[in-house]
């Protein structure tokens, strides 16, 4: 008997990720496209990468029974439907029933942040963790959040809390993607430290991860380091205040800096927050990998979206 598998996508604003998890949350394969491929269009490039995986399921003898997918944006995980994601140029997407007409096996699609902060949850509560008060903060190519209480995520009205990055933090600062002005985001995600820094005369060929390792010898990579913690620091304070959570714990990309962001964030958080102990700040425990593993718990979690009969896999992935 064929044994069983799951691709799991996550969608992000430069690149698409993918693996494929066995029932045991083993990978067995894993690729990575650009967002924006030869058609320029990111449905495509989806699409594309699903295609590749489901063949390397194929040549070990998997079948896929499921499709998990996490995507930025406003996101309605009920419907599986890509309300707004300007980074993608989606609005109004059905994505999941357009996966699973395509593919024909169960899809499920959510918030990239609510994924990855599924997969962390997981992982706090192996480690004998708080998993029921926390914030997960993904920094990659834009900010969100994860809010969790009682062990629950907080959706919100109308499906968009947990935009940490688009709260205004700087008055009259620079202008954000989202039409506002001073937001986290515009100072400390990973793609605006590198634009920030190239801009003021930084050197041209560097990454991101260059400007965090050499904050210590490079004065411009220090001081918009520098702006980029202070945003984040009176993001999270806010967040303290607001939500009073047992930890905040920051993953993506910028949440491998480690103790580069996290020692300067918590100095930040805790002199602006003089009147109460801060909450714990810490680096994720999944680290980089957040998106895929929540992406692929996705499709038991559900509710999945069909346009056929086949029935949910029961995957214990880990």
């Amino acid at each position: 008997m064929t044994d069983i598998a799951v691709v799991a996508v996550d969608i992000g604003g430069t690149t698409v990720k993918g693996a494929v998890f066995d029932a045991d949350g083993t990978v067995l394969a894993r690729t990575t496209v650009p967002t924006f491929g030869p058609s320029g269009a990111a449905l495509d490039a989806v699409t594309s990468l699903i295609e590749q995986l489901a063949a390397a399921a194929d040549a070990v003898d998997r079948r896929v029974t499921g499709i998990g997918l996490c995507s930025p944006g406003l996101v309605d995980g009920d419907t599986g439907r890509i309300v707004f994601a300007a980074n993608l140029g989606w609005s109004d997407l059905p994505l999941a029933d357009l996966l699973a007409a395509r593919f024909g096996v169960p899809v499920a699609v959510d918030h990239d942040a609510r994924a990855a902060a599924r997969a962390e949850r997981a992982a706090r509560i192996e480690a004998g963790l708080d998993g029921d008060e926390f914030v997960f903060v993904p920094i990659g190519t834009g900010i969100a959040s994860t809010l969790f209480t009682e062990g629950r995520i907080v959706h919100g009205a109308t499906g968009g809390a947990g935009e940490f990055g688009h709260i205004p933090v700087v008055p009259g600062g620079e202008r954000c993607t989202c039409g506002q002005r001073g937001c986290v985001e515009i100072y400390a995600s990973a793609g605006n430290i590198l634009r920030r820094y190239r801009a003021a005369g930084g050197i041209a060929s560097a990454t991101t991860r260059d400007v965090a390792e050499s904050i210590d010898t490079d004065p411009i990579a220090a001081a918009v380091w520098a702006d980029a913690v202070s945003a984040l620091a009176t993001g999270t304070t806010i967040l303290s205040a607001l939500l009073d959570p047992t930890a905040i714990v920051f993953g993506g990309g910028l949440g491998e800096a480690g103790e580069r962001l996290l020692g300067p964030l918590r100095a930040g958080v805790a002199d602006m927050l003089g009147w109460r102990t801060p909450p714990s700040i810490e680096q994720s425990l999944v680290g980089s990998g957040a998106g895929l593993a929540g992406a692929a718990l996705l499709v038991q979690a559900g509710p999945p979206h069909t346009t056929t009969t086949t029935p949910e896999s029961k995957l214990e992935l880990s």
